[in-house]
């Protein structure tokens, strides 16, 4: 539910992160009987809660087929992640993967925890993934195919330029934007995207989490394995592992300022991207992580911090996103908030600062030319709250209740306006308590 410090900072964060919690219970409710497809869904939960919350919503069909999309090649990026087991056995696996998928007695341990379940038991993704239909076996198949080849590739190659980067970040996750829109094509209701704009899509999400786990996958044992370019970090240390120390942070920041400003080419074309969905609920899909990136990277640049620990959005923020991102008037008002928020935060000495604030500045052009940004009301920007002190100390109660109790019976119901202000009842039982919360929601 988000610690008590920061609901105490944000508690209009509560409501959202409430509403989250209630929609993670409903997901987990409705995970299949069957043994295969229960333990997709399961394992789905468990190497991915957010994203197991966005594919819930999809129809059925294209659930189904998204879920094992995503586990077949989760699975795959555990062959690749595993650092301990040798390149002369780790290649043939990588690139005979998508014919394992088909067999549904195939499986290797490697991994650690939900990730070696996932492994151990990978048999029965395949056995789910021999029951979606053609279309949907075929297009999981040939990106499998192409990314298992990718990354063999670069078992065996380091990161060396800008363009060896791009096709790195290409076979991770630009063929998973390709392989979506193929599926979102098969279903039946959106037309099949241009390679370059899904491939954007794919790249922009890899680039973030590149640069949001520098510490991570520097520290990795039993070795390191890191996707920097040297194109980009060698102008500013020797050794990438030297940005880590306190000694370097000048260097450190601009490097990753270098780096945030790279990821900033691919928002144009997922702004273009995600204004052609028609489906509700894969716009949604699509736009809800997308937005989370444009966001982490809004907390990362110029933040040390980086190359200390985790930088990543506070959950009821992240609430937020997943509750009010429904059009995309919301997207163009997130992207332009958070890059607001980023534009401030440029350093005009920053060795990238011109270059950063162009591709900015065309960002910002994109979601106001898009004539929509009055249309939503920004959860981004900081407002002042018109919380009492009264309803903080509701909201503190509430959560006390779920730290005794995980799992009490909620009922919320939205009773009169007072005031221009929203009058939420809420009732929880087993404690027969009735709590009434004035001003959770200012009417705009």
């Amino acid at each position: 539910m988000g610690s008590l410090g920061a609901l105490m900072k944000h508690p209009d964060d509560f409501y959202p992160l409430l509403k989250l919690k209630m929609a993670a219970r409903h997901a987990e409710k409705q995970i299949p009987s069957h043994p295969h497809w229960g333990f997709c869904f399961s394992m789905l939960h468990k190497v991915s809660r957010s994203f197991a919350l966005v594919i819930q919503q999809l129809d059925t069909q294209l659930r189904n087929a998204v879920c094992i999309f995503y586990l077949v090649l989760r699975a795959l990026d555990t062959v690749e992640d595993d650092t301990s087991i040798d390149a002369d056995v780790k290649v043939p696996i990588l690139i005979d993967f998508y014919r394992h998928i088909y067999n549904p007695d195939w499986h290797f341990s490697c991994g650690t925890k939900e990730y070696k379940v996932l492994m151990d038991q990978f048999h029965l993704v395949s056995t789910a993934f021999l029951e979606l239909e053609k279309g949907y076996q075929e297009a999981i198949e040939d990106i499998t195919l192409r990314m298992g080849a990718g990354m063999a590739k670069f078992i065996c190659k380091e990161v060396e330029t800008v363009a060896d980067y791009d096709e790195y970040c290409h076979y991770v996750a630009g063929l998973v934007g390709l392989g979506l829109s193929k599926l979102f094509h098969a279903y039946g209701s959106e037309d099949l995207a241009p390679d370059s704009l899904s491939n954007s899509m794919g790249l922009f999400l890899q680039k973030t989490n590149i640069i949001r786990d520098y510490l991570e996958d520097i520290n990795e044992i039993p070795k390191s394995r890191m996707f920097w370019p040297r194109q980009i970090w060698s102008k500013y240390a020797t050794k990438l592992e030297d940005l880590k120390y306190e000694e370097n942070s000048v260097k450190a920041v601009q490097c990753l300022n270098d780096m945030v400003t790279n990821a900033l080419l691919h928002v144009d074309d997922c702004l273009k991207y995600m204004s052609a969905l028609h489906d509700p609920s894969i716009f949604r899909f699509c736009a809800i992580p997308q937005i989370m990136a444009i966001g982490t990277l809004a907390l990362s640049y110029n933040n040390i911090q980086v190359f200390r620990g985790v930088v990543k959005m506070r959950r009821g923020l992240t609430a937020k996103v997943i509750d009010r991102t429904k059009t995309m008037a919301d997207v163009y008002g997130a992207f332009y908030d958070f890059s607001c928020m980023l534009k401030a935060k440029v350093d005009k000495n920053d060795p990238n600062a011109q270059k950063t604030l162009s591709r900015l500045d065309s960002i910002l052009k994109t979601c106001r030319d898009s004539g929509v940004l009055n249309k939503r009301k920004s959860y981004i920007i900081k407002n002042n709250s018109d919380y009492t002190p009264l309803v903080v100390v509701m909201l503190i109660i509430i959560l006390a209740i779920f730290l005794v109790n995980p799992t009490p019976n909620f009922s919320i119901r939205v009773g009169t306006i007072i005031n221009s202000q929203v009058v939420f009842r809420v009732s929880c039982k087993p404690y027969f308590m009735h709590i009434l919360l004035l001003d959770v929601v200012t009417l705009a």
